[in-house]
């Protein structure tokens, strides 16, 4: 039998042991018996992965770049906390993958749950098989329920969401809001450094102030913080006494504000100081690389994946590659755009490594922009560079916005946040 042929049958047969992965596109996958430059599987299609699996493409025709994703569309985090004002919907929020399947890129409907870095496949919760040449990972994060006692997965679900995935949380969150009486306090519970960024729980209050300054006046939004310190301080409060008086109150840990217990019955938070009463709760727990990463031994210690910062190539595991949140990617925060950053350099260095091609110069950049106000927005820009294989911050470079810029400058940087995620989810998408 011809070798490749045999190669092929192989590869069949193991997918069908679990039954034939279907495309998100709702279409039998196809399996295709002309052997490729390389296999190149991207696993998570958030701002990593889809900016991965299509500039990989871009850079490389001939390479068979597979997406696996286990939702059929995206729901993006940056900007969901306007819906918690009512100031967008979800459907603004959600994209499909039709863009990436037209671009040749084969999209599938599956959720990875073991990776084999010897024989190198990853395996589907179904039970079919990915064999790859080359493994990138955009897994985002998970969360430690345990380290607040008498918080769960199930309560986050059920009664207590973090919403810190957008989507069916996002919407709980927002019902809860409605249905609270004027008056009423929602609390939100910060979590510890470092955390994913976008949506922050500091322009999470201010787009429920908003809400409330016009539906529940009387109501409060107090935040407990297990930091005493967050990135742009000074211009979120200044915003929040400007546009809301003192319907935000922020307690920071050396005030009490770490919590460490729940009472869900009682809607009670429990800090090492007193105990506080809300309406509403959106607990934020801390995080870590999600658990596709822990379970298949791609963190270290801190919880999160250590990797080589020029081309994310994994330092456990040679062939995987890990960007987006679930990495320690030096200065560089964990943000939509970061990820979107380290997704297109990630791409070139593999599709570099596939053709005998040292990897390219990289060059990195995030903005993280928030709106506090229709006419109020703020944001903080960083340019990074490599310095002895550190991701380290352009000295001079980027920089936050000026703390006494004026309200046609505010209102400019909302206009400039919506450009922004208009043109990365145009680059994501299409």
């Amino acid at each position: 039998m011809n070798p490749s042929r045999r190669r092929f049958l192989g590869s069949v047969s193991r997918a069908a042991a679990g039954g034939a992965a279907v495309s998100l596109l709702g279409a039998p996958a196809i399996l295709h018996a002309d052997a490729p430059k390389a296999r190149v599987v991207v696993v998570g299609g958030g701002y990593g992965g889809a900016i991965a699996a299509k500039y990989l493409k871009l850079a490389d025709p001939e390479l068979r770049v597979t997406l696996i994703e286990r939702n059929p569309v995206y729901v993006s985090c940056p900007l969901s906390n306007e819906v918690l004002s009512g100031e967008r919907n979800m459907e603004s929020l959600t994209f499909d993958y039709r863009g990436l399947s037209r671009r040749g890129i084969a999209v599938m409907g599956d959720e990875i749950v073991e990776i084999d870095p010897e024989q190198r496949f990853v395996r589907g919760k179904g039970g079919a098989v990915y064999n790859y040449d080359k493994l990138i990972l955009s897994p985002g994060v998970s969360f430690d329920f345990s380290s607040i006692d008498g918080m769960s997965a199930e309560l986050a679900d059920s009664t207590l969401p973090h919403a810190w995935k957008a989507g069916p949380q996002t919407l709980l969150l927002r019902r809860q809001l409605e249905a609270m009486p004027d008056g009423g306090v929602c609390a939100i519970v910060a979590p510890p450094n470092p955390f994913r960024c976008p949506p922050g729980p500091y322009e999470r209050a201010a787009q429920i102030a908003l809400y409330f300054s016009h539906h529940k006046p009387k109501s409060k939004v107090m935040i407990y913080d297990a930091k005493d310190a967050f990135s742009k301080q000074g211009l979120f409060q200044a915003a929040w006494k400007e546009h809301y008086g003192d319907m935000i109150e922020w307690v920071p840990a050396a005030a009490g504000g770490n919590i460490e217990a729940i009472d869900a019955d009682s809607m009670t938070l429990v800090g090492p100081v007193e105990d506080f009463e809300a309406d509403v709760i959106n607990l934020i727990p801390p995080q870590r690389a999600a658990e596709l990463a822990v379970n298949n031994g791609l963190v270290d210690d801190s919880g999160w994946c250590p990797v080589n910062q020029q081309t994310f190539e994994s330092t456990l595991h040679s062939d995987i590659y890990v960007i987006g949140d679930a990495a320690m990617a030096g200065a560089m925060p964990k943000s939509g755009y970061a990820a979107n950053s380290q997704g297109k350099v990630c791409a070139m260095a593999v599709a570099a490594a596939i053709n005998g091609q040292p990897a390219p110069a990289p060059s990195y950049v995030n903005t993280c922009y928030s709106i506090l106000a229709p006419d109020h927005g703020i944001s903080v820009a960083g340019v990074y560079e490599l310095k002895d294989g550190e991701i380290v911050s352009v000295p001079g470079a980027g920089g936050l916005s000026a703390a006494d810029a004026d309200a046609r400058t505010r209102a400019i940087e909302v206009q400039f946040a919506i450009g922004w995620y208009r043109n990365i989810t145009a680059d994501m998408f299409t």
